[in-house]
């Protein structure tokens, strides 16, 4: 058993961390009071403006790896970028944030599969190289944790969990957290208090872009390799991750473990013995039938920003 765990735990933890990254964006998107459901669109975006960034540069320069660095840098901009539409319509137009959350799924896959057909000549975006799996040195022997968390790792993996403890420490321990919560609770209140409501929302849906489109690019880098125009539901798995998480960082980060868990699981399922006589079909469905019941479960006790989803109309102070 322990072999098993060895084997499959690195692809476990490649599942989720884009997953973390995306629904971490949108824990800071809903915290700040905006419902964010297009987080598929803005990391499909990500993916291909990643992608494409990283083809040209190493059909230009080779296979380095400062290559998929800039990448990961274009796909954080491009995200963040194209979430403004999803900011405008929700802040400024007071649309329902549901309804503009779905025009960004639908309008993102239709938009980058145009654009890669009219770039490369196909809907696809193959890269000539991607990220590489490395051991840290000094600590890949370490008994027990070594072998799970420092051997075959990904550098985007300890970027992540770098970027998940700054801005948990951002959110509960700075002035700014405090102001984003508040206006994810009582809005009213924090405009009076003199905070700019609107201010603080536009910086929520484009954190949440951001990390969108890095979590698309990673998704992408790391056990992707070619763009498609989809991202496999990651972006509504995240959104899960999060509701399932209760809005809280470390909430998400046990949820997207599991996930990463489950999906590992279920795509290599008919390699490992124990799992043979389960069927296919039951492993590849298990994470998703979970999420229901969890979200069914959890319903009632939820712990959702009181004002996520609600237009802030200044009138009403």
């Amino acid at each position: 058993m322990w072999q098993i765990t060895q084997q499959i735990f690195p692809y476990a933890v490649a599942f989720t961390i884009p997953l973390l990254i995306t629904a971490l964006g949108a824990l800071y998107c809903e915290r700040s009071g905006i419902v964010n459901i297009g987080l598929d669109g803005l990391m499909i975006v990500g993916s291909f403006s990643g992608g494409l960034s990283i083809l040209l540069l190493q059909r230009a320069f080779g296979s380095s790896p400062w290559t998929i660095a800039v990448g990961l840098i274009v796909a954080m901009l491009i995200g963040g970028l194209f979430s403004l539409l999803h900011a405008f319509a929700s802040i400024n137009l007071q649309a329902n944030q549901v309804i503009s959350g779905t025009a960004i799924n639908m309008m993102a896959g239709a938009l980058t599969i145009f654009l890669a057909r009219n770039i490369t000549g196909s809907g696809n975006i193959r890269l000539p190289a991607s990220l590489s799996k490395q051991n840290i040195s000094i600590l890949k022997d370490i008994p027990l944790v070594g072998p799970l968390l420092f051997r075959n790792t990904y550098a985007t993996t300890w970027l992540v969990l770098l970027i998940l403890a700054i801005f948990t420490f951002i959110l509960y321990k700075t002035s700014f957290g405090l102001q984003l919560r508040a206006c994810g609770e009582h809005p009213h209140a924090a405009a009076a208090a003199g905070i700019d409501v609107g201010r603080m929302r536009y910086i929520g849906v484009i954190i949440s872009g951001a990390f969108a489109g890095l979590g698309g690019c990673i998704y992408l880098v790391t056990f992707s390799g070619e763009f498609n125009g989809s991202v496999a539901g990651f972006g509504f798995l995240a959104l899960a991750a999060l509701i399932f998480g209760q809005w809280k960082p470390l909430g998400i980060l046990a949820t997207t473990l599991f996930f990463g868990f489950a999906s590992t699981v279920s795509n290599v399922s008919q390699v490992i013995p124990e799992f043979a006589n389960i069927p296919l079909v039951f492993l590849k469905v298990f994470p998703y039938v979970v999420t229901l019941i969890a979200l069914v479960i959890f319903s009632k006790s939820s712990q959702a920003p009181k004002a996520a989803g609600e237009p802030f109309d200044h009138a009403k102070r």
